[in-house]
């Protein structure tokens, strides 16, 4: 039969975990059709010689839920693998929505996950209200890759509550039937599922705490039981267990979460798992509580990240050392050209670095508390700052830090970090690791991605987009672990099935995540030798002339979507395959 196109010579690792054959993959109407020899002609033909063929990459834990409505090149993850992503993350999003609720939504998302408001008031087309229009009108336009979302818990609130959602009130049982409904009409629709959020570092734009961040135990519960009876529908949910408040009420917020789970007749559920410097040993706890509730009979799961979940700081982030300090706030309008050279005026660093911050979160912001804790502990957190280098190290050693560098220069470290941040005309990006990192290694985040009950996530693609680039993970997950990474490395078998077949099926997704007879030929060609990260840039490409950061890979020979070649050599091909998936048909 002639193909649409075939794929020759590969090593093929195909998602299982079974060993990599070599073997071909002939592909037609979007399907892998043959496996193994494929004598078969085809329009085209990939040459795979001396590279990895993976399934696509399935990202569970995305923000594109704006970007979405007016994007169609879902950059960065489709350029780092990523086939399908499920959005609606942490319970925010943006249907449904009242019209006299939009600018509510916009500010919550630009608190929770960094994402310009303006960006978003300005890009959003806003044409629909309910859940199942707003998968309707993503649908309306194409995308290089698949998109699946969850419907998100602060906006059912918001939807059905008004102002009581934002007043800290709880749910009445009438509010309570009506988020019942309004989530199993958005998963009959083909939601993958419902999220929420429950930290306390999440908070809107204008400081103040997400809406279904206290929701009672009645509200979580009716959540989950809109799942009852339904053969699709996962629950996601990120809670930092009140360790603000006290260690004492971690068992009663677990709990919490357990009895949504007890309540989802059967449906599986997921939580974040980070390490905290907080409490370093809670991480572990909760993977102790997760396998007694599988013991249970329940389904829970962690989604953990490959690498240690921090902040890039620099003159044109969303955050960096000096925001706070009096000077620099009275020249912050600058230009960056004009900024830098201030900066490098000898009276001013004398004067910035003789300043004490004034805070920078607080009430009216939408950083939160954490912020200015860092601040006030600037010269000991400096030992966890590094150049952000090309490559970047996402594991550097104490050496490397900005504190240690201080000491061999005989400076302070704030005054370190001020040259640091000028360097490379100010685009010199600092790497701060908050999580993951306790014990300035990633053996913490070794055992996290080994253990059986868990799930490659938190990429957040999509958000924090002054912050971090972590939509890149995938990419970190393969070239580290499976190559770089002194010790303690992972098979690349089994990489390649925590981020394709694990995730394809924990989210219901049986046409995708394996390479074989009778799949959607969601396919990544990759160079294994030369797949590399590049270091992060700020781009103004967002709506209203926003900025993102934007982090480069190398070594993506090819990536398929549905028998499609959405990328090249590392550069989008300017297809679009990508529709909204619906879950369950």
């Amino acid at each position: 039969m002639g193909l649409d196109l075939k794929i020759v010579g590969g090593t093929v690792v195909d998602g299982s975990g079974n060993a990599s054959v070599r073997a071909d993959i002939g592909i037609k109407d979007g399907r892998i059709v043959a496996m193994g020899e494929v004598p078969d002609t085809a329009d085209q033909v990939i040459n795979a010689d001396g590279a990895l063929v993976t399934p696509g990459f399935v990202d569970i834990h995305t923000h594109y839920d704006g970007q979405a409505s007016w994007d169609e090149e879902m950059a960065p993850s489709s350029m780092h693998g990523v086939t399908t992503a499920i959005m609606g993350s942490c319970g925010v999003g943006f249907a449904p929505v009242r019209p006299t609720d939009r600018d509510r939504l916009v500010r919550l998302m630009e608190g929770v996950e960094d994402i310009p408001g303006t960006a978003l008031a300005e890009g959003i087309p806003w044409t629909w209200e309910s859940f199942p229009e707003y998968m309707d009108a993503l649908d309306a336009l194409p995308h290089t890759i698949d998109l699946g979302t969850h419907v998100p818990h602060d906006a059912l609130r918001v939807y059905v509550m008004g102002d009581r959602a934002v007043a800290g009130e709880d749910a009445t049982e009438a509010d309570v039937d009506m988020m019942r409904k309004l989530t199993r009409e958005g998963i009959i629709a083909g939601a993958f599922g419902v999220s929420t959020g429950r930290s306390d570092n999440h908070r809107t734009a204008d400081g103040d705490f997400t809406p279904a961040s206290e929701a009672s135990l009645r509200e979580l519960i009716g959540l989950a039981e809109s799942l009852k009876g339904l053969g699709h529908g996962v629950i996601q949910a990120v809670s930092d267990f009140d360790l603000q408040d006290s260690w004492d009420r971690f068992d009663p917020e677990f709990d919490m979460l357990e009895a949504m789970a007890a309540h989802a007749d059967g449906h599986k559920m997921s939580i974040s798992l980070m390490q905290r410097d907080q409490a370093p040993g809670q991480w572990k706890q909760i993977l102790r509580r997760v396998e007694a509730a599988n013991a249970k009979g329940l389904n829970m799961h962690v989604q953990v990240a490959p690498r240690p979940i921090g902040v890039l700081l620099g003159l044109q982030a969303t955050f960096h050392p000096f925001m706070g300090f009096p000077t620099f706030k009275k020249l912050s309008h600058l230009p960056p050209s004009e900024l830098v050279a201030e900066l490098k005026r000898d009276e001013i660093k004398a004067a910035i670095l003789s300043e004490t911050h004034e805070p920078v979160a607080g009430d009216g912001s939408k950083l939160p508390a954490l912020a200015d804790q860092l601040l006030a502990a600037i010269d000991m957190l400096s030992m966890r700052m590094f150049r952000l280098g090309s490559p970047p190290d996402y594991e550097p050693k104490v050496e490397d830090s900005a504190y240690m560098e201080a000491q061999a220069r005989g400076i302070t470290p704030m005054a370190m970090l001020y040259d640091m941040m000028l360097e490379n005309d100010g685009e010199q990006l600092i790497y701060f690791p908050l999580y993951n990192y306790t014990h300035m290694n990633l053996d913490s985040v070794r055992e996290m991605l080994t253990h059986p009950m868990s799930l490659c996530g938190l990429s957040d693609g999509g958000a924090h987009v002054g912050t971090v680039c972590d939509a890149t993970f995938p990419t970190t997950l393969l070239s580290y672990w499976g190559r770089d990474r002194p010790t303690g490395r992972i098979a690349l078998e089994q990489l390649v099935k925590k981020q394709t077949f694990d995730t394809a099926n924990f989210m219901g997704l049986t046409d995708r995540g394996l390479l074989e007879v009778g799949r959607r030929a969601d396919i990544n060609v990759i160079d294994f030798e030369r797949l590399q990260l590049g270091r992060p840039r700020l781009t103004a490409d967002l709506p209203a002339g926003g900025k993102r950061l934007l982090q480069p890979a190398t070594g993506y020979l090819a990536t398929l979507v549905n028998g499609v070649v959405t990328l090249r050599n590392d550069e989008l091909t300017g297809t679009r395959p990508g529709r909204v998936v619906r879950a369950g048909r």
